[in-house]
């Protein structure tokens, strides 16, 4: 868990909650979903704020996967859909 404080969802005026959450990213027509990545999640509506470091490690995470995920989709592959897990 991170040691701030709880941010205020600035929508609903409630205090967020340090949860895992998934984060989504699309990019022509390719979608890239990484689930439990602990976040700030508005009760409300779920919506999360990810942390700066974790967001540096989206981002890298995000290169890593588009590259091979664009020449999939390039080669008409039959198969879709992967979930690659790393223990």
């Amino acid at each position: 868990m991170t040691s701030q404080s709880a941010p205020i969802c600035n929508k609903h005026h409630r205090s967020k909650e340090w949860q895992p959450a998934v984060f989504e990213y699309g990019d022509g027509g390719i979608l890239i979903r990484v689930p439990h990545v602990y976040a700030w999640v508005c009760p409300e509506d779920g919506e999360a704020s990810f942390t700066p470091e974790t967001v540096d490690e989206l981002i890298v995470t995000v290169r890593d996967l588009l590259e091979p995920a664009k020449r999939v989709r390039e080669r008409r592959s039959l198969l879709t859909e992967y979930i690659v897990s790393v223990s």
